[in-house]
């Protein structure tokens, strides 16, 4: 989340009443098919699409079932949910008291939308149990029309809904702050953080502190994370030692503890079919082994097929995919914005690009060229034996395919001129 432009939904200086009437004019004509005067911020206009096409009724939410107390505990010791209650003593330390003098409650939801914790202001709970905000309930976005939580969880990025930007009539009484928490092992959203209540507490610092219990608890989770692979640090010490030729020693995630006759790296992609013969895009063929809490990589390893097929997915409104799949295993990796622009330029010219062509399709600047040389590198160590150079173009051994969103451009928050032109 770090460098992200937050969005209030009432920007300061806005009178919060004033603006609340008008999004029920604006949520009223919108969904009756009438010309609005104003339209929704793009993320509730996109959250409004998705909740629409999924048959949605603003006037009712669907019966997706509250858990039970036993269902509950259970899914508070998930794998994931188990991470967020590590973190739970943080995210108490920094939000509760501020939510229970703006008479707020702090929420704790799971990557499904399931609420796990709920406190805060003893008012707000109880007005909150009248609506069904409770302990295992569902709060996606698809149980319960446009929301912070959900809708954080859908776009993957902190989301404040204000008033009648709630998709249900029924919500229209509140304002909501979410903001997604991340394992930084894996990159996987683990859940949401949300401060809400009444509409009269909205305030446009509200989106800010959660976002920042988000990023506290991530910092946890990291330092946490680093303690794990000491520990694997010490196993790896003996397993190398034992080695012939080039290896490393990783966690279940591909961080790396140890290497034996290869340069440094912090991290590498692993297949999803372990343990055996498998491809990594920074090293090619390797043999895999399992050891205490990680994998032992062999790298001086008979050479397999590479990758047979990729897949740029560019369909969900949050970041780009990059799939790979083979013989030898298959692995997905999230896309930066700019690697995502790259990779979609690339797909759409198979015989390749120069840097300089390049240059102007990203920037619309010839003179970007060795902006352009130092990205591709960075990529092409990532991806080595999927991208080649000279000019830069997808392997000639891949089959590339791009899956296109169904309900609008590609890559719609591009800039750059040759992804501008599909929009």
């Amino acid at each position: 989340m770090r460098g992200e432009r937050l969005e209030p939904a009432v920007p300061v200086g806005t009178d919060a009443r004033v603006r609340a009437r008008v999004l029920e004019q604006v949520h009223a004509q919108y969904l009756s098919g009438v010309l609005v005067r104003e339209a929704p911020r793009p993320v509730i206009s996109e959250s409004w699409q998705r909740v629409l096409g999924a048959g949605m009724d603003p006037g009712r939410a669907r019966e997706c079932g509250l858990l039970g107390s036993r269902e509950l505990a259970h899914r508070r010791r998930a794998t994931r949910a188990t991470r967020l209650a590590q973190v739970l003593p943080t995210l108490r330390a920094s939000l509760v008291a501020i939510a229970e003098q703006a008479c707020n409650i702090m929420v704790v939801a799971d990557g499904d939308g399931r609420v796990l914790w709920r406190e805060g202001d003893c008012g707000v709970r109880a007005w909150a149990d009248r609506l069904g905000f409770v302990p295992g309930s569902n709060w996606r976005e698809d149980a319960v029309g446009t929301n912070a939580i959900g809708t954080a969880l859908v776009v993957g990025r902190p989301v404040q809904v204000y008033s009648a930007e709630h998709f249900l009539v029924s919500h229209h009484p509140w304002t909501c702050s979410a903001a997604p928490v991340r394992d930084p092992r894996s990159g996987v959203v683990l859940g949401a953080v949300d401060l809400s209540g009444p509409v009269s507490t909205v305030h446009p610092s509200t989106l800010a502190l959660a976002m920042t219990a988000a990023r506290l608890a991530e910092t946890e989770l990291r330092h946490a994370h680093r303690w794990e692979l000491e520990r694997l640090r010490a196993v790896a010490a003996g397993v190398l030692a034992g080695c012939r030729g080039r290896a490393l020693v990783t966690d279940a995630h591909g961080w790396v503890a140890a290497t034996a006759g290869v340069a440094p790296v912090d991290r590498v992609l692993l297949p999803e079919a372990l343990p055996g013969a498998c491809w990594l895009p920074a090293f090619g063929a390797c043999i895999a082994e399992p050891v205490p809490g990680g994998w032992l990589i062999r790298l001086d390893a008979a050479e397999s097929p590479g990758p047979a097929e990729v897949v740029l997915d560019l369909r969900g409104s949050g970041p780009a995919w990059l799939e790979v799949s083979g013989v030898g295993g298959s692995w997905r990796q999230r896309l930066t914005p700019r690697h995502a622009e790259v990779l979609f330029v690339l797909a759409c010219h198979p015989g390749g690009r120069s840097a300089v062509e390049l240059a102007e399709d990203l920037f619309g600047d010839a003179g970007r060229a060795v902006t352009v040389r130092a990205e591709m590198s960075r990529l092409r160590r990532h991806f080595a034996g999927v991208l080649a150079h000279r000019p830069y173009r997808f392997a000639e051994s891949v089959v590339v395919r791009v899956e296109m969103p169904v309900d609008g451009p590609p890559l719609s928050a591009s800039r750059a001129p040759a992804v501008r032109c599909y929009h």
